[in-house]
């Protein structure tokens, strides 16, 4: 691969802070009242939610101007979940994609898989935590 861009950022834990190279994120991180913590900041599930979700719609829109389809009022949540896996924790993802009725069947259907092919998260996550696409 030939880096186009890479982002740097450095955490101290779950109880902390993120603080990416460029000073553009700086954020108190806290354990979700879920897992035991307060809740007073962010989370690693939530950064990787808002990343994931921000790429896949990213993509999207790439995979629909080569399809040639309108995908301007289309959005993405990904739902990130935390357990148990064995000795340690693991990850899953919920990709929630609302589509326009113009996409909706079939056509969508098609926009959302070939996305997920092109997404560079999606391929990061491929064979590693299940991913779950939900077309709304």
């Amino acid at each position: 691969m030939d880096a186009l861009y890479t982002a740097a950022a450095t955490a101290n834990g779950r109880e902390g802070r993120a603080v990416s190279s460029d000073g553009q994120l700086d954020l108190p991180l806290a354990m979700p009242p879920a897992l035991g913590g307060n809740g007073k900041g962010t989370n690693p599930e939530q950064l990787f939610a808002a990343g994931y979700a921000a790429c896949f719609a990213s993509a999207m829109a790439a995979v629909g101007r080569e399809l040639k389809l309108d995908t301007k009022d289309a959005s993405v949540t990904a739902e990130v979940s935390i357990g148990k896996d064995g000795d340690g924790f693991g990850l899953a993802v919920i990709m929630r994609v609302e589509l326009p009725d113009a996409l909706a069947g079939e056509t969508g259907q098609k926009l959302v898989e070939a996305t997920h092919a092109y997404c560079p998260y999606s391929k990061a996550t491929q064979g590693n935590i299940d991913v779950e696409l939900v077309i709304e």
